[in-house]
């Protein structure tokens, strides 16, 4: 029974059969360790792009003799797609690309040692993804949606997505900060407002002594009184004795 892992280059397989089997191969083969093979195979995935992009200008005159100025080597078809650029900058990376994968697989092709080379083998895997997604989006009117893809290392290593990109993961993790950010500032004045209501009122409340001045002002008043009377008193017996 055969088991078929998702790859990276799933998008493909709706756009070009032929290149994603290309290409889902070079995946396979770097899971396995292969690396300097796995090189060899993005470059030719590569090369099979680079064929379709010409469309005509390749296929008309691939059937012309050699030395008569036929498109024979990788190397030719890369000058023609240079030639026909219009240099925007997304047909400047795409043929960079090109030129990334057809450097190092023709290197791992010529080497005469197994350098293991990992690193660059996943950085040829990553140039292939690029150019596969401008390839899809702008050379067969693929879905622009391709275009917010992000190359998943996990994915390519077993064979399950990893999920959300960094970017999603940040931008969640952004958004919940900010939603619990929110309660706890809007929190703070409330609970001080409702202490500053309460101090207020037992500041409001707590106003008694002015019982207490009332009854003394009452003592003072009588003693007022008596010693009126008593001054009435004296003037009175003095006046009559």
């Amino acid at each position: 029974m055969i088991i078929y892992m998702a790859t990276n280059f799933d998008f493909l397989k709706k756009v070009d059969k032929n290149l994603y089997g290309i290409i889902s191969e070079a995946e396979k083969l770097y899971r396995d360790e292969y690396f300097e093979q796995c090189m060899t195979q993005t470059r030719k995935f590569g090369e099979n792009v680079c064929k379709k992009v010409l469309g005509k200008n390749y296929t008309v005159e691939k059937t012309m003799p050699q030395g008569a100025g036929g498109i024979k080597t990788f190397d030719n078809m890369l000058a023609t797609l240079n030639d026909c650029s219009t240099g925007t900058e997304t047909e400047k990376e795409f043929i960079n690309d090109l030129y990334f994968l057809k450097k190092h697989g023709n290197s791992a092709v010529h080497s005469s040692s197994v350098k293991k080379d990992g690193m660059t083998a996943l950085e040829c895997l990553k140039r292939a993804f690029e150019i596969a997604i401008s390839y899809s989006v702008f050379h067969r009117g693929a879905g622009s949606d391709i275009l917010r893809l992000h190359y998943d290392t996990e994915l390519l290593i077993t064979g399950k997505k990893s999920g959300k990109t960094l970017a999603e993961k940040y931008t969640e993790e952004k958004a919940k900060t900010a939603v619990s950010t929110k309660p706890k500032t809007s929190a703070k004045p409330r609970k001080t407002t409702s202490k500053k209501s309460k101090k207020q009122s037992s500041v409001m409340v707590c106003k008694p002594p002015q019982k207490r001045i009332s009854f003394y002002w009452i003592l003072t008043g009588i003693s007022c009184i008596i010693s009126i009377v008593i001054i009435l008193v004296l003037f009175i017996s003095i006046h009559i004795s």
